[in-house]
């Protein structure tokens, strides 16, 4: 039982650092470090949406609107680490 939850960890682990990349890309972009035109940051950028979209979209649904700022990452992050917390605690494991 130790071996999958250390497995959902690396996952959330994982998880966590690629909705990090998006923000700090969508962050990026907004202030017009990056532009859309080149062709690598427009698919990085529509591949992390494609792949975080089924996660946010329920989140943004729920969430009142706040206009521009986008509250749904802040959301799955906290999400994410009460997930590390909850297991940890239950298996007495010290990894977060």
């Amino acid at each position: 039982m130790t071996s999958i939850a250390l497995i959902i960890l690396l996952a959330l682990n994982i998880l966590w650092w690629i909705i990090i990349a998006h923000v700090v890309l969508s962050w990026l972009i907004s202030f017009d470090v990056l532009n859309m035109r080149q062709p690598f940051v427009y698919q990085l950028y529509s591949g992390l949406q494609r792949l975080l979209e089924p996660i946010y979209g329920p989140i943004r649904r729920v969430l009142p609107d706040t206009g521009g700022i986008d509250l749904a990452p802040l959301v799955v992050i906290f999400g994410i680490y009460a997930i590390r917390i909850i297991i940890a605690n239950n298996l007495g494991a010290v990894a977060y």
